[in-house]
């Protein structure tokens, strides 16, 4: 990806980067050539980001042309609202306190060059502030009332860097732009830069280490420049042109928060938090397929109000189940009215709504898994030995937690259970899914849809092999191009008006 360093005046930079291309705001700004260039990375250096000034128009007009911006317009909107000043000041508290105790004055002044400090003390305050603001040359201050807080922070520009730092700073600056994310070897195969978010302590993570190996090099086959990402790395998200997500997500985690910061930047991400935020909730799975007339087992949405109807409604045995449940936890059968008394009483003090279904026991069920509207895989998971579900969490038998497994070509599955898969899907976005299923009676009834599937070496891969794979990373990739053809089109037409 080519990098440029767009600056005021190019004659003032005293910097030698050779990976980047020093080029004028004026420059950027006028020039045809940077409007149609693609697969570009902009380093915004200007010494003003002030609303229409030729630095804030410098990111503006790098989003608009799909090129990855640092720092982009939310991140210069930042720097002029005091209520995220405090809040930043804030959260980094501890961090404040710890990096200023020694000082005895009540001003400070902090210049962060590329993420780091002349200073070894105050280093791990200055990327605590690079990673919320993203501004390669960043002044705070910070004043002492009872104890210190952050007044203000802004950018510099190169002009306002003391000489007797910018030997340290040329050093930072090298570092920086060298940094793996940025240079790699192999530069001219990669055309873009993937971040896959996992966290290497889940338990059942939604894929092994196995495939994600697999997910690597199809990506790398793809075009990407891979990084393995974790939670920790989330004010990193904006330096990716897309985000994989290969851990269990949940709207009240971390994993919609990657996937919600992505989407607002404009960066591909699988799974993005509209399907997140539709498939974490059963609740609202069960409301959607009932407007959309899908087949599933009798289902009410229990609450304090029916919670004594259930028993007449559905009958028993009765599987009750949280809004956020997953890989069967957070679901329980409830054989009698006594247990469905116990299981209500927990689940309600969690959850103001349950779902309550009929019980409808099979010998396996089917998971689809459809990406773009297409399907992808299929599956039949068993059930866990001596169990009513796929997982039996309560085994002490670490080899009976789960059951047995069957993977298909999707032509041998029944014509109605994919049908009914994509139809389903179709309600909820057009990412990755996978859709669980049941045959009742020669007719499919959907169970749930899952976005961030399971996808396991050795079991949803058993037909598709590295085809599965490789397909997952062409969506993103085509996701990515996709948006840059439509801002391209958008600047086109902009540029067409103004000439009109």
């Amino acid at each position: 990806m080519k990098k440029i360093i767009v600056v005021n005046t190019p004659k003032n930079w005293k910097f030698h980067i050779p990976e980047a291309e020093i080029v004028s705001a004026k420059d950027y700004l006028t020039n045809p050539e940077f409007t149609t260039q693609k697969n570009v990375r902009v380093f915004n250096l200007c010494k003003d980001y002030s609303y229409q000034s030729k630095g804030y128009y410098v990111s503006l007009l790098a989003e608009a042309r799909g090129h990855k911006v640092i720092p982009n317009v939310k991140n210069i909107r930042d720097f002029k609202a005091p209520a995220v000043v405090k809040i930043i000041s804030d959260e980094i508290d501890e961090l404040i306190q710890k990096s200023l105790h020694k000082l005895t004055g009540t001003e400070f002044v902090l210049s962060i060059y590329f993420g780091q400090n002349v200073s070894a003390q105050y280093l791990e305050l200055s990327q605590a502030l690079y990673r919320v603001f993203q501004a390669p040359l960043l002044r705070a201050k910070f004043v002492f009332k009872q104890k210190w807080f952050i007044q203000s922070i802004r950018p510099i520009s190169v002009d306002e860097i003391p000489e007797t730092h910018k030997e340290m700073v040329n050093q930072f600056a090298i570092e920086y732009f060298q940094k793996d994310r940025y240079v790699s070897p192999k530069t001219e195969d990669y055309v873009y830069d993937l971040g896959i978010l996992t966290n290497p302590d889940e338990v059942e993570p939604p894929s092994n280490k196995e495939a994600i190996q697999l997910f690597i090099e199809a990506a790398q086959d793809t075009g990407f420049r891979v990084e393995m990402i974790t939670k920790t790395d989330y004010h990193r998200v904006g330096e990716f042109d897309a985000i994989f997500i290969r851990e269990t997500t949940n709207v009240n985690h971390h994993t919609y928060a990657f996937a919600r910061r992505a989407q607002s930047e404009g960066i591909a991400v699988i799974d993005d938090p509209d399907s997140i935020l539709r498939c974490s909730n059963k609740v609202y799975l069960q409301e959607l397929m009932t407007v959309g007339k899908i087949p599933a087992p009798k289902t009410i949405i229990a609450h304090s109000e029916n919670r004594h109807t259930l028993a007449k409604e559905i009958g028993f045995p009765m599987v009750i189940k949280t809004p956020d449940s997953s890989f069967s936890m957070g679901v329980k059968k409830a054989n009698n009215k006594e247990e469905l008394e116990k299981i209500l009483d927990t689940m309600f003090e969690h959850s103001d709504l349950l779902i309550a279904q009929e019980f409808t026991p099979t010998e396996f069920d089917w998971r689809i898994g459809i990406l773009d509207g297409k399907p992808l895989f299929a599956c039949k998971y068993y059930m866990a030995k001596d169990h009513w579900q796929i997982y039996n969490w309560d085994s002490k038998d670490k080899n009976a937690v789960c059951g047995k497994w069957d993977c298909l070509p999707i032509e041998s599955v029944p014509h109605g259970i994919v049908k009914t898969a994509l139809r389903v899907a179709s309600l909820i976005g057009n990412g990755l899914y996978g859709v669980d299923l049941k045959e009742i009676n020669g007719h499919p009834v959907v169970i749930e849809v899952n976005d961030n599937p399971s996808i396991d070496h050795g079991i949803e891969d058993q037909v598709g092999k590295k085809k599965i794979y490789l397909a997952i990373m062409r969506s993103l990739r085509h996701r990515i191009e996709d948006r840059q053809n439509a801002a391209q089109q958008k600047v086109l037409q902009h540029e067409r008006d103004m000439f009109l």
